[in-house]
């Protein structure tokens, strides 16, 4: 087997690795340790999530090896506390009520944003970021971003 035959495998196996991953976290965050029936917005979250793996999955052969290392992080939302009430985000150039949303919508409070930052565009329905924006020069993977923007309902600001 060729070196490049073996590399193209290990970032396969690598991608599913971390899809797997990802799914079981998913599951595990779903629940909640209640017995409450699921609400709409789990449902479009849950919807958002295979989405998204299914996004990730397409585009494993354009996956670069540290990828899952720069993705960024969030917080897990605590049940009945708003993501403002969480975490500070001071100079956040978004409004509180568009941060409790996201929050609400991904069950993950958003990292908070720098003021002079560009806000995130909010992802359009039906519409990858990555065919939204031009994310030319971005180390990421197209996979990555297009799972911040499902996960968010915000295309991620272009890293260079």
């Amino acid at each position: 087997m060729s070196h490049r035959t073996a590399l193209h495998h290990a970032r396969k196996a690598a991608a599913a690795v971390v899809i797997t991953v990802a799914a079981f976290g998913l599951t595990a965050c779903q629940g909640g340790g209640t017995s409450a029936a699921p609400s709409s917005t789990s449902a479009g979250t849950q919807q958002s999530a295979t989405a998204a793996a299914k996004t990730t999955q397409g585009s494993a052969d354009k996956t670069t090896q540290g990828s899952a290392d720069k993705a960024p992080s969030a917080n897990h939302k605590k049940s009945g506390l708003r993501c403002t009430d969480q975490i500070n985000y001071a100079g956040d150039p978004r409004s509180n009520a568009d941060i409790n949303t996201i929050g609400e919508k991904t069950g993950h409070c958003p990292t908070p944003e720098k003021a002079g930052a560009p806000a995130n565009p909010p992802k359009k329905p039906g519409v990858r970021c990555t065919d939204q924006i031009n994310y030319a020069g971005d180390p990421r993977s197209n996979a990555d971003i297009n799972t911040i923007g499902e996960k968010t309902g915000h295309c991620p600001a272009v890293h260079h």
